[in-house]
């Protein structure tokens, strides 16, 4: 009897523990995040890689909750959904821990640093570092390290102070990782492709702005 009354015990303290190993600042955005069922918005995208010139581009976005994001374009044959989801859905897809990186201000706004680690092998990411806005509640930066493609950065920024869903994103990333297709890019988009292969190291950027957003709660 005692032995089962210890093990009752032990494994209450467990769930404790795992049950506070996930923040609070970032349950309520994932809460605030998991409010919204769909939307959809229209998108101006911009390319920021020193051997691809590429005029604005235009697309549309639909979102739904459990789904991933449905991208559409007449500019593009296809567009990389990799990096581009500023719903950041795929981060609590699968059940994770957090911890705590202190705080750091960044350009005057006051931010959470959390590292957050999937506990299921399922998830496409080994590690996500989050800079969570703490007085408007929703994350200003993440650096997402996958599993097979490297690792890229959305920052973003909001209209206003009660927006959940960011009006500009940039996403920062490796473009031999990312695998950017492009072939798919247009017929008006010019790569210098023997720059390519000379550089090191393919960085690029991604520009996003996002506006008229319709959105069902």
């Amino acid at each position: 009897m005692k032995k089962t009354y210890l093990l009752f015990i032990l494994l209450q303290l467990s769930i404790n523990c795992i049950a506070q190993e996930i923040d609070s600042d970032l349950l309520y955005i994932k809460n605030r995040m998991d409010s919204i069922q769909e939307f959809s918005a229209d998108l101006e995208l911009n390319l920021d890689v020193s051997f691809i010139n590429m005029p604005t581009k235009h697309a549309s976005v639909l979102f739904k909750k459990d789904e991933e994001l449905d991208f559409s374009s007449e500019d593009f044959v296809m567009l990389p959904k990799r990096g581009l989801d500023f719903s950041l859905s795929e981060l609590f897809k699968y059940p994770f821990i957090t911890v705590d990186r202190s705080k750091k201000n960044i350009n005057g706004t006051l931010t959470k640093v959390l590292n957050i680690i999937p506990t299921d092998d399922k998830a496409d990411f080994a590690l996500a570092t989050v800079y969570l806005d703490i007085e408007h509640k929703r994350i200003h930066i993440a650096e997402i390290n996958t599993k097979k493609l490297g690792s890229y950065t959305i920052t973003m920024t909001y209209e206003n102070k009660e927006a959940i869903l960011p009006d500009n994103v940039t996403v920062t990333f490796a473009m031999e990782k990312l695998k950017i297709p492009l072939n798919f890019m247009g017929r008006d988009t010019d790569i210098d492709r023997k720059k390519m292969r000379n550089l090191d190291t393919k960085e690029g950027k991604i520009m996003m702005k996002i506006s008229n957003y319709k959105i069902t709660y």
